[in-house]
């Protein structure tokens, strides 16, 4: 260290600023060459020179910081406020504003800034590979006859998935690949299950468009999904994948490699089917359009037997008139008896569709004599072994409600 001046002897001793700077700039420097410095980074500051400048904090304190352009080049991430690190440097003094800070030399993200970079990494390795091509991606079927699902047979998400296909359009049948979604070996679970599907679809029954997902919940609890195991296991998959994981903001790495994103697994449901309502409609549009197609092409054939009946060629020769009229005539017999034919047809299966969609509409269970009972709670009563003797219970009609109480039971016999 170097020797500062000082005055006579009993003086006190006396520094310029610059001198005091120095001074204090060699006993931090010395006694702190080179220590791991962990906070949150705030007040980022890029410059065109490259530097980068910020603020290190905790809960209680913060310190100033700057990581020159020859060293933050070789950053393997990229630095963000709100970010935790781990910054390796020296405790300096900038002399200027007798500011001390930490020179940092080398960065890493710590805690879940370990996870964001091991999926920015993965992310960019099969966005080479071409694992996100867009080209490569499949149409998601219209109307689908069976639907695979790929996801806890216990949460919320498989509920909610079930309930609003059972409510858009019941005549889909739904195949569940139950797995474990988070957690140790969760990853190489989804992965198994996508593949289950495929050889049920290639040995089995087709299976029309597989949703592959879970509900919401932390980076952690949704880390099976950037496992590069699940997303080669969509990459391969033979029937088209809906990835639907946690909310509208989660994204993962599944997400970019499925067929098609949805934001939740409510979502999901939404997109694969359609309401039975809306094809009721869709058909009754396409009838329109026929008969409306038909009639058009009738009006045509007349505008052009006028134009040809008013053309000199054909006022002199009555007879050869007379014949094609009548040919005319003919022909347009014919097609208006097969307009008929083809609206009865397709009314008739107009009719057969929503006379199956009335059938499995629970209203008309109810029509039948059936009725729904409803413990307290709400939920279905199944069996006698659900309910307790003087336990109110309501009985839904087809017209109506009743509230019973029970006063016996006869429980199912074994086999039953």
């Amino acid at each position: 260290m170097r020797q500062l001046p000082f005055r006579g002897e009993g003086e006190p001793n006396l520094y310029t600023v610059s001198q005091l700077n120095t001074l204090v700039r060699e006993l931090l420097e010395v006694n702190f060459p080179e220590i791991w410095v962990e906070g949150e980074i705030s007040n980022l500051r890029r410059y065109p020179s490259g530097h980068l400048y910020f603020t290190l904090k905790d809960a209680s304190s913060e310190i100033s910081a700057v990581m020159f352009n020859q060293l933050s080049s070789y950053l393997e991430f990229q630095p963000e406020d709100g970010m935790n690190v781990l910054a390796l440097g020296t405790v300096t003094v900038y002399g200027p504003r007798g500011k001390y800070q930490v020179e940092v030399r080398r960065m890493k993200p710590a805690g879940l800034g370990k996870l964001q970079l091991a999926f920015e990494k993965l992310k960019e390795r099969l966005k080479v590979e071409g694992l996100f091509d867009e080209l490569r991606k499949r149409p998601i079927p219209v109307l689908p006859e069976r639907i695979g699902i790929v996801t806890s047979a216990e949460g919320a998400a498989i509920r909610d998935i079930i309930s609003i296909i059972s409510r858009r359009y019941p005549l889909v049948e739904v195949l569940v690949f139950p797995v474990k979604v988070q957690g140790e070996g969760a990853a190489e679970e989804i992965a198994h299950g996508i593949e289950l599907a495929n050889l049920y679809h290639l040995q089995k029954e087709k299976i029309d468009v597989l949703i592959v997902g879970r509900g919401g919940g932390s980076l952690e609890d949704l880390w099976a999904f950037n496992e590069e195991v699940v997303a080669r296991a969509i990459f391969h998959s033979k029937i088209p994948v809906i990835s639907a994981v946690g909310h509208e903001i989660d994204f993962t790495i599944a997400d970019f490699v499925a067929d098609l994103r949805a934001p939740t697994p409510s979502a999901a449901a939404e997109l694969v089917v359609p309401h039975r309502d809306e094809m009721a409609g869709r058909i009754r549009e396409v009838l329109k359009q026929l008969a409306e197609g038909q009639r058009a092409r009738v009006e045509d054939l007349k505008v052009k037997l006028q134009m040809l009946m008013s053309s000199y060629a054909f006022r002199r020769p009555i007879r050869r008139l007379s014949e094609h009229r009548q040919t005319l005539d003919h022909l347009t017999g014919l097609l208006l008896r097969a307009y008929r034919a083809r609206e009865r047809a397709m009314r008739e299966r107009l009719r057969a569709l929503l006379g199956r969609l009335e059938a499995v509409s629970p209203a008309a269970v109810l029509r039948r004599g059936y009725s729904v009972i409803e413990n307290e709670a709400g939920r279905v009563v199944k069996s006698a072994e659900q309910v307790k003797l003087h336990e109110r219970l309501s009985v839904r009609l087809h017209r109506g409600k009743l509230t019973c109480e029970v006063w016996g039971k006869e429980e199912p016999t074994s086999g039953a």
